[in-house]
C-alpha cells in the first residue's frame, strides 16, 4: 500500500473533551470559547462578570453546544482550585485549558506604580501559573495527558512602547510554557503558547479608531490589525490530538508584525 492511500486530512473534532477557558467574558477569551464548542468540546466558561458568562452560555447553547458558567478570579488561589473543582464536578476532567485570562495597565516605566506593577504579575502571571498548576496536578494524577494552551503576546519577546510591565509578564509565560513543558512532557500533557499581534477586541477598538491608533496601524506591514478569527486555526491546532507533536512551542500569530 502506497502512503498516500493512508492520508487522512486532519479533524479537529473536539468531541467527548472538556475545555476550561479563563477571562471568557470578552474579546478573545470569549473567541475561544465559541470555538471550542463550535469544535465539540463542553466548555467552562469563567472570569469574574458572571453576567456576561450566562450570556456566552446561552450564545454556547444555541449553537448546540454545552457550557458552564464559573465565577473566577485568578489573583485569588481558592477561587482557581474551587474552579477547576466546579469544572469537573459539572462537565468531567478537563483535557484542554485555554490560560486567558490577563490585563494591561498602559503607562512608560517612569510611570508605574508598585501597585500597578503587582496587579499585572498577580492576574498576567501569578495566577497563570496556579490556574496550569491545578488543572495540570489532575492531568498528572489521570495520567491521561492533556492540552494546556497559554496566551502570550509578541510582547514576549518585542519592545511594546508603554507596556514594558505587561511585556515582562507576557516573557514570563514564555518561559513558564516551556519549563511546564519539559516538566510534563513524559506524562503527555503538551504545554504551548499563542503569542498573538495587535487584535481588534472591544479592549482597544476606541484606541484604533483614534489619530494615534491610525498611525500605529499604518506602522505595521501590512497596515492592518488582526480580527479574533485569525487564532481559530491555531487553537483547534493546539486543542486537538493533531498537536501530539508539539510542546514547548510558542506560536506568533501576529501578520508580521513583529518583523
Amino acid at each position: 500500500m502506497s502512503d498516500a492511500a493512508e492520508i487522512s486530512l486532519p479533524s479537529f473534532d473536539l468531541t467527548g473533551k472538556t475545555a476550561l477557558a479563563t477571562g471568557a467574558t470578552s474579546g478573545l477569551g470569549r473567541r475561544f470559547a465559541l470555538v471550542l464548542a463550535k469544535a465539540g468540546a463542553s466548555v467552562a466558561i469563567t472570569g469574574r462578570r458572571v453576567d456576561r458568562l450566562e450570556t456566552l452560555k446561552a450564545e454556547i447553547e444555541a449553537l448546540g453546544g454545552r457550557a458552564l458558567p464559573i465565577a473566577l478570579d485568578v489573583t485569588d488561589a481558592r477561587s482557581i482550585e474551587a474552579c477547576v473543582e466546579s469544572a469537573e464536578t459539572g462537565l468531567g476532567p478537563v483535557n484542554i485549558l485555554v490560560n486567558n485570562a490577563g490585563m494591561n495597565v498602559e503607562a512608560m516605566a517612569h510611570e508605574v506604580t508598585p501597585e500597578g506593577y503587582d496587579t499585572m504579575f498577580d492576574t498576567n502571571v501569578r495566577g497563570a501559573f496556579f490556574m496550569a498548576q491545578a488543572v495540570g496536578k489532575r492531568m498528572l494524577a489521570r495520567g491521561e495527558g492533556g492540552r494546556i494552551i497559554n496566551i502570550a503576546s509578541i510582547g514576549a519577546f518585542t519592545q511594546l512602547p508603554g507596556l514594558t510591565i505587561y511585556c515582562m509578564t507576557k516573557a514570563a509565560i514564555a518561559m513558564m510554557t516551556k519549563s511546564l513543558a519539559k516538566e510534563w512532557a513524559r506524562k503527555n500533557i503538551n504545554v504551548n503558547a499563542m503569542c498573538p499581534g495587535f487584535i481588534e477586541t472591544e479592549l482597544n477598538s476606541d484606541w484604533f479608531h483614534t489619530e494615534g491608533g491610525q498611525k500605529q496601524i499604518k506602522s505595521f506591514p501590512r497596515r492592518r490589525l488582526g480580527v479574533e478569527s485569525d487564532l481559530d486555526g491555531t487553537l483547534l491546532l493546539l486543542a486537538s490530538d493533531h498537536a501530539r507533536f508539539i510542546t514547548g512551542s510558542l506560536f506568533t500569530a501576529d501578520d508580521g508584525q513583529s518583523l
